[in-house]
């Protein structure tokens, strides 16, 4: 059994705590990519907490998109998913993508990273993006559709 916890640290970031759900629910039901069950954490972050982040547990201090912890079953957690919001954000305007889809993806990509998938070589980047793809498939083949909005 797999349950949630959702934290969002950024405010202007519209009520995320149900899409995430749902954007979670859809996959785990879709039986695609299985992970542990347990607790799964998710945070809601800016560029600078991503930044701290990556530098205090991957030695690279500059803000990143997504980071995951694995699973821990000593004390059933399913794993941990961070995302930068401020990433997404601008990641959207330069490649055209609506934000809320860059969002979910950063989401997909944590998943998938708990599922086993990999993208560090280049041989199983591939995979991984492939991967993604089908899980947005997923996700947006299902109503109703999900948008994560920024406050005005």
């Amino acid at each position: 059994m797999l349950q949630l916890e959702i934290n969002s640290q950024y405010s202007a970031l519209a009520a995320p705590e149900a899409i995430a759900a749902m954007l979670f629910e859809r996959l785990q039901a879709s039986g695609a990519f299985p992970i542990s069950g347990g607790e799964l954490s998710i945070a809601f972050v800016d560029d600078a907490t991503i930044a701290r982040v990556h530098g205090d547990f991957m030695g690279d201090p500059s803000p990143t998109d997504v980071i995951t912890f694995p699973a821990d079953a000593s004390i059933e957690t399913a794993g941990e998913i961070i995302v930068s919001v401020d990433h997404a954000r601008s990641r959207s305007v330069e490649f055209a993508e609506p934000f809320s889809r860059e969002l979910c993806l950063y989401l997909v990509h944590g998943w998938l990273h708990l599922a086993g998938y990999d993208d560090r070589e280049d041989s199983d980047r591939q995979k991984m993006r492939d991967a993604e793809q089908e899980a947005l498939k997923i996700i947006e083949a299902v109503e109703p559709k999900l948008e994560f909005r920024l406050l005005p």
